[in-house]
Order: structure tokens, then sequence, then C-alpha cells
């Protein structure tokens, strides 16, 4: 997938900004403020989800802006397909709902998945291994959203039963048994669908990590548990999780919550040099194995769906030393696709492989790098 066009109205300190890029690497670079990463974080809205910062749709509207924002890109698919045109923004009379174009007609924020694939690495994200297991299943569910475009209406189909049950479970016992029992079944067949993606991802994943040639790079070991840290080793099944979920009313209902099932589970790793875990590794190996994860999980994504996905690459080289930045690209220009990066200094880019488009970002605007 090469993104060739991106254009910006009002979005962050972006009052109208206009990118044309090539496949390979794009490297934007310019002091901390200039308006890199919500470059970045715009690209990131072309794909199902709340972006990369998962801000409020209202918070991206530019100071000072009278109107909405909007975000519009071709994407070309394959060499051999026409362009596709996406676009997303929203209106000043309703700034919290988001409008998605696909070729100028409304869609659905998640049919934007059958369209394009974007994957993120923020400085924000490098302690991910130590943060909440609500934050590694958002990692984890874009992962295979990039694989299977489906999994985010199982996702929001699953999470909205998940509160109408919720609702009904506070005025036990007098909640309609029935009406339980149908939500329920749609918590089962959503989330057995969800936790089936998952797995395949994972093993996927994990079999592009297990035959990677040795990197500078640190590999990590993935598994997914339950809520109560335990090993998933098989996958969730329809009935099982309709009888989890009647058998845990009473349970879930003084909690306040759903207690059990596929949006308790958590994604650990597991330093494979060291077998430390990851949450135990210091910063910099943390951050070593998130990256070798993002670029085998970009090959899994080209090697199962034929296209490989955008890649979101914020601050990372300036983290990097210079062995392993050349590794970097040169991983990246071999492995082709479209990745954009960003810096503070354009000397971090300069002995990156081409083809390469720069760009040199100032104060919300763009010039040639």
């Amino acid at each position: 997938m090469t993104l060739t066009r991106l254009s910006l109205t009002d979005f962050r300190n972006h009052a109208g900004a206009e990118l044309a890029a090539g496949p390979g690497l794009v490297a934007l670079h310019g002091d901390n403020g200039a308006g890199k990463t919500n470059i970045l974080e715009a690209i990131s809205l072309l794909a199902p989800g709340r972006g990369l910062r998962r801000a409020a749709l209202a918070d991206m509207v530019r100071d000072g802006a009278t109107g909405g924002f909007a975000v519009f890109a071709e994407v070309q698919p394959t060499a051999d397909l026409p362009p596709v045109a996406l676009g997303t923004g929203i209106e000043p009379a309703h700034p919290g709902r988001r409008i998605v174009r696909i070729n100028g007609s409304s869609a659905a924020a998640a049919s934007l998945g059958e369209w394009i694939a974007v994957l993120w690495l923020t400085p924000a994200m490098d302690r991910l291994f130590v943060e909440t297991a609500g934050n590694r299943r958002r990692f984890l569910d874009r992962l295979v959203l990039a694989l299977d475009p489906r999994h985010a209406q199982h996702s929001n189909r699953y999470e909205a039963a998940l509160r109408a049950r919720g609702k009904l479970l506070a005025d036990l016992p007098a909640a309609d048994a029935q009406w339980l029992a149908s939500l329920e079944a749609q918590l089962a067949e959503h989330g057995a669908a969800m936790d089936m993606a998952r797995q395949h991802m994972l093993a996927a994943l994990s079999a592009e990590l297990g035959g990677l040639p040795e990197t500078p790079f640190a590999r990590p070991l993935l598994t997914l548990v339950d809520g109560e840290g335990a090993a998933r080793t098989a996958p969730y099944e329809l009935e099982a999780l309709k009888a989890l979920f009647a058998g845990r009313r009473r349970i879930d209902a003084a909690a306040g919550r759903a207690t059990a099932g596929p949006h308790r589970d958590d994604l650990l790793a597991v330093h494979a040099a060291t077998g430390r875990a990851a949450a135990r590794c210091s910063t910099g190996e943390q951050k070593a194995m998130l990256l070798s994860l993002v670029l085998a999980h970009s090959d899994c994504v080209a090697r199962l769906r034929g296209q490989r996905p955008v890649l979101l690459l914020d601050e990372v080289a300036a983290h990097l030393d210079p062995l392993r930045r050349a590794a970097l690209y040169e991983r990246l220009a071999v492995q082709g696709g479209q990745a954009w990066l960003t810096g503070t200094e354009a000397a971090l880019f300069a002995d990156m492989p081409g083809p390469v488009t720069r760009f040199r970002i100032a104060g919300g605007r763009i010039g040639a790098g």
C-alpha cells in the first residue's frame, strides 16, 4: 500500500497542507512542535479506530478554525489497481460525529480497513509492556485489524452488547432473563469471532518472529492470557462463552462490570534471548522488542493479505544507535511498502537507502526536505 497524496484542512496546527509521496521511505524532519506527529496522526485516522493519540475528534480541529477538520488521501493498494480516495473529518454542527468517505461516497469507519492497513509506533508506546492490560488489548486489536478488517465490526458489536448487558444486570433479579440470554448470545458470537482472529494473528506473527534471521533488535515471545493471567491455549467456543456469561450474572452485577471474557484478555511478552518478562526489561529492550514486533507484523500482513501496511514510526530513529538505525532503514527499504518516519534533525535520515521522499516541517508548513 502506498499513500500517494495527503491533504489536511484545519487539522491540529495545519491550516492547509499537501504532501505527495512515493513508495519507500518518507522522512519528516523539523523542530519539536512543528507538526510532524500531527501528520502521522492524520494518516492513522484513515484506518478504523481513534488514531494514534486516541484523541477526541473536536480536539483535532485547528485552534482558531471556525469549521471542522478534513483529512483526504489517495492510496494505491497495489501497482495494478487504481488509486482509492479516502477521506475523514468532522463538521462544526456535529463535532462528535466522524464522517468517512470512500471514493466520494459515505461509508462506515470500519470499512476503511478494507482499503488500507496502518500500523504505528510512537514514544508513548515505549512502556506498553508495563502499562494496563487495556492498552495492550488495543494494541493487539490494531495488529488483528490490519489482517482482518471484519475485526472492527465484531469488536464494536461485542462492546455494544456488553454495555447493554451491564445495564440489564443493574436491575437483577428483575432483569428480563430472555433479553439477557439474547445479549449473551451476541456476546458469545462476536467474542468468539474476536478471539479466533486474535489467535490466528498471534500464531502467524509468532511464526514470523521465529523465522527471523539474527537482527540487532530483541525478539519477543508472545502469549495471550486471560483476566487471571492464565495462558489461553485454545480459542473460546461459542457455547462455552454463552455458559460463561450466564453463569457470572450475579458476580458481574455485584462488580458492576463483566469480569470474564475476551475483553479481559491480555498480551504478555518475554525477551526470547534472556527469558525475562518484557515488563521487567529495560526501556531500551522494550522498545527494541516493540520495533521487532511491528516489523515482523508488517511482513505477516504482506504475506497473508498481499498488501503491506503503511508504517508510521514517530521519533524512532533518534533513540537508536547508528548500527540499529542503519539496520532499521535497510530492513524498511528491503521489505518494500511505505514507511513514514519523523525526527527533529535531517541528519538522522541522511543515510537512508532510496527511494526516499523528504519533507521539512516548520510551524504547520511543509516544504521539500
